[in-house]
């Protein structure tokens, strides 16, 4: 489990291709702390570690991973906001994230605010699960969020400099694709009113 609150920012050193699988290899300065076998997520997105070196280690993605979030389009020097697990004993200091992505949504329009940043987000989905409430909670790329302006398909965040700073965000622009983590509670709510209703 994950709180939504980003550690650091890797980059992707490496890709590789096996079957419908891809193996990303990623620098960052959290390699010293990670052990074979840990959960890392990785623009929201949590993957096992799988091999580690001084400076870099492997995580692998299937091809269900690749079709529902932004990870196929990784590159080379792509950024990517990164978080360990939950320590048993820390702090929560975001929203229960489990690293699962629901889906991907477009960013649409980006406006700066005196020292703070307005982003714009748009996703398609028929699944009632897949919504935004006032004030509640989402997950971008793994950044943990509160949302406003929502509506059945869209939503904004405010970013502040810190956040803006210390995740990809900065590096997103108009058009670019994010990966969505719903708040896991709504989703349980919704699918119990629809089963409720039905």
């Amino acid at each position: 489990m994950f709180t939504g609150i980003i550690e650091a920012i890797g980059e992707v050193v490496d890709i590789v291709e096996e079957g419908s699988n891809q193996h990303f290899e990623i620098s960052s300065h959290l390699t010293p702390e990670l052990k074979i076998d840990q959960s890392v997520c990785h623009n929201g997105v949590c993957l096992t570690v799988t091999s580690l070196t001084d400076e870099t280690y492997k995580v692998t993605a299937i091809d269900e991973t690749l079709k529902r979030s932004n990870l196929g389009a990784l590159q080379k020097g792509s950024k990517v906001n990164l978080e360990r697990c939950m320590p048993a004993h820390g702090r929560f200091d975001g929203h229960i994230v489990q690293g699962h992505v629901d889906l991907t949504a477009k960013c649409t329009q980006i406006q700066e605010e005196e020292g703070s940043w307005l982003f714009d987000f748009v996703y398609e989905t028929n699944n009632p699960e897949y919504l935004t409430v006032e004030k509640g909670s989402i997950t971008i790329n793994g950044v943990s969020l509160t949302c406003f302006n929502s509506t059945d398909n869209s939503f904004r965040v405010a970013i502040i400099p810190y956040t803006y700073e210390h995740t990809n965000f900065h590096q997103l622009t108009v058009g670019a694709e994010v990966n969505l983590e719903f708040d896991v509670i709504g989703k349980y709510i919704s699918k119990v009113i629809a089963r409720q209703r039905s």
